[in-house]
């Protein structure tokens, strides 16, 4: 474009061009090349943007599914990796965490195949949460204290089963629901029921 009229835009702009550095020039036809290739293949892009945001909206609904079951049963939440670390994390506000600690920790001893790991492990989990004034004593009666501590004589995979129902039946009907009450739920539930709404409303 060219004009030799005085304050033509045209002839003000090729003057503003002309004094840029060649090297800046040379970047802006460069800029422009690449910007054309992608133009050109619109579909590269669009793959790509699709691809990542269905990955993306899949694990949102996943996880979207997850939270909102574990209202439905005490087992659904303990099978959910994220819903332990969730309800983790409201009974250390309750001050009893000890309770799932134990629960886990007898779900890991009972995977152990080696005997000689299997009673060194049991006597670790019997004075850390069963015995009598431990570091983080769980709540179950004597009767079964006892029983547990006779089991470690000879003990098995199984040895720790009736002090681990006992607590799991402690936390299902105590920390459980005042878990699906807590503020922390109901605020995580909300956005996963809004998340799952907004989804059908697009579709």
């Amino acid at each position: 474009m060219s004009c030799w009229m005085p304050g033509c835009p045209a002839l003000s702009m090729c003057r503003g061009l002309a004094a840029l550095p060649i090297t800046c020039l040379e970047r802006a036809k460069d800029l422009k090349t690449r910007l054309g290739i992608l133009l050109h293949k619109p579909e590269l892009g669009h793959k790509i943007g699709s691809s990542s945001k269905l990955q993306l909206g899949s694990r949102r609904r996943d996880s979207s599914r997850e939270v909102l079951e574990w209202r439905e049963s005490f087992d659904q939440l303990l099978k959910s990796k994220s819903g332990v670390n969730a309800f983790h994390t409201f009974l250390k506000t309750e001050f009893s965490e000890e309770n799932l600690d134990f629960w886990l920790a007898c779900e890991d001893f009972k995977k152990t195949r080696s005997k000689t790991k299997l009673a060194s492990k049991a006597n670790r989990i019997f004075e850390e949460f069963v015995q009598n004034e431990a570091p983080r004593e769980v709540n179950i009666d004597h009767e079964t204290r006892e029983i547990t501590r006779k089991n470690l004589s000879g003990a098995t995979s199984a040895c720790f089963n009736e002090a681990q129902a006992k607590t799991r039946t402690l936390m299902e009907k105590d920390s459980y629901p005042r878990f699906l009450k807590s503020a922390s739920y109901q605020d995580m539930s909300r956005q996963a029921a809004s998340r799952g709404t907004s989804k059908r409303s697009h579709t």
